[in-house]
């Protein structure tokens, strides 16, 4: 059994108190690791050596910066393969989705930023009077908290860590205690870039305990964070009166939009993906699906019998298209929708049933589940699910199209299919979503801004929305 330590000040730590927590690997439902139980304390030492690293690191060139962060992604690459199978065990994903999409990106995240902080410019302004000029100079906030879920976890820390380090901060990172090997192996290939000590740190651990002393920290500048509704709103109460910089990355119920006019094979084959990638663990999953009347029948057979051919089994098995969920609390979770699902009315098409794969009996593997005949408004249609369970429904105009999509307290993202360009931009205007894809989906451009609207957030991170979040502007006015 592997026993996981914390990174802190440039070293492998036990946790203070001694205590461990369980690692278990969805696929068999076994134990196969353990996570240090980090206290109060183990979080002081973190944030202590961020705080004591932090004048030197915000001091390196942007060259010195750059020059770490790309050799952080170039061993990202080179143990590429290491670290997908230690993501397939942690969360259930099949093998083939982390090491095509979960590793690669996070290399690109240390790459991209790397890059970025070199071209992260100051803006001047001459005027409004004729000997004046204004400049604003951007400095890094200091220490800064991340915390990242157990969905997408090496992927979505190093979206964090690394514009936070191109900015010049250094950081305690919080990863999910549900699946921590990677970020742990990510402590690893840090010591070995380079990195110095004290810049970035992980504490692995509860999140109750970690989130709660990092939230209240005076130290603690900023706190980005990926996770639930839930835990986003206490995050917003604690640290509003302390006047941190925050920004929350929350849940989603995001519609698809599916027109008469669509590339339809096309469509069939993104909005089977955009559905149930990762067990329907990911924020940007379609999870209600509205469909033009005129062509609802025929997609309904169709997008049911691909649902139903879906392999379920192994994250190994290099023929499963969907693993396990990543828990047996999450799976009853969502179990229990399925259940509500026929309790509200709607007709279940397909799936929603557990299976137990031969040699994996104990793992946590449920059959893509597909509704219909659900009202708008009904606890399935409303509620985040996070799991591989979506609704249909049909729809006459493009304005009830609409009326349907916005019918949601989330806002996350929207995917339209429709080869009407004039359709598109209207409804990409109207939906109330931080991202819209047409006709594609989860095609991201690093670049681009990326939040939501309403529960599914605050703030925006990404190309340089990220360097601004994490960066404190300062006007400086001379007049000569």
């Amino acid at each position: 059994m592997e026993r996981i330590s914390n990174y802190i000040n440039g070293h492998l730590k036990s946790p203070v108190g001694g205590s461990f927590l369980h690692v278990f690997n969805p696929s068999s439902g076994q134990i196969y690791a353990e996570v240090p139980a980090s206290e109060p304390e183990d979080v002081e030492n973190a944030v202590q050596a961020a705080q004591l690293a932090f004048p030197a690191w915000s001091n390196t060139s942007v060259q010195e910066r750059h020059d770490i962060l790309s050799k952080i992604a170039e061993l990202i690459k080179e143990r590429a393969a290491t670290l997908a199978h230690a993501e397939a065990q942690d969360t259930g994903k099949p093998l083939n989705l982390a090491a095509q999409v979960d590793i690669p990106r996070a290399a690109a995240n240390f790459d991209f930023f790397a890059n970025a902080i070199t071209q992260f410019s100051s803006e001047a302004h001459h005027g409004p009077h004729r000997n004046a000029l204004n400049y604003t100079l951007r400095a890094p906030l200091g220490v800064v908290a991340c915390i990242s879920p157990w969905n997408l976890p090496l992927y979505l820390i190093t979206w964090k860590i690394a514009p936070a380090l191109a900015a010049g901060n250094t950081v305690v990172a919080k990863p999910s205690e549900v699946t921590p090997m990677t970020a742990f192996l990510l402590s690893q290939i840090c010591i070995e870039a380079g990195l110095p000590p004290g810049v970035l740190n992980v504490i692995h651990g509860s999140g109750a305990v970690i989130g709660k002393t990092l939230n209240v920290h005076p130290l603690v500048k900023g706190i980005s964070f990926t996770g639930s509704t839930r835990v986003g709103a206490e995050i917003a109460g604690i640290t509003s009166p302390l006047f941190k910089k925050v920004s929350l990355e929350m849940g989603g119920k995001n519609p698809c939009l599916i027109f008469a006019d669509c590339d339809y094979e096309k469509m069939l084959d993104k909005t089977i993906g955009s559905s149930f990638s990762n067990q329907g663990q990911i924020c940007l999953c379609s999870s209600r699906i509205l469909i033009e009347r005129s062509l609802y029948d025929r997609f309904k057979e169709d997008f049911v019998k691909r649902a139903e051919a879906l392999r379920v089994g192994p994250p190994m098995d290099d023929t499963s298209d969907i693993g396990a969920v990543i828990s047996s609390e999450h799976l009853n979770k969502v179990l229990g929708y399925v259940a509500l699902g026929q309790k509200e009315g709607g007709t279940l098409l397909c799936g929603g049933n557990q299976i137990h794969p031969p040699g994996y009996e104990k793992g946590w593997y449920i059959r893509p589940a597909v509704f219909e005949n659900l009202a708008s408004d009904c606890r399935t249609n409303q509620e985040e699910v996070f799991g591989p369970v979506v609704t249909l429904t049909p729809f006459e105009t493009e304005e009830e199209a609409l009326q349907l999509a916005n019918d949601s307290s989330y806002g996350l993202s929207a995917t339209v299919w429709t080869r009407d360009l004039s359709r598109a931009h209207r409804l990409s205007k109207s939906i109330n979503v931080g991202i819209v894809w047409i006709n594609t989906w989860l095609l991201r451009d690093l670049r681009t801004p990326f939040g939501g609207m309403k529960n599914s957030g605050m703030g925006r991170e990404g190309g340089l929305e990220a360097l601004r979040f994490f960066t404190e502007p300062k006007n400086v006015c001379i007049e000569y």
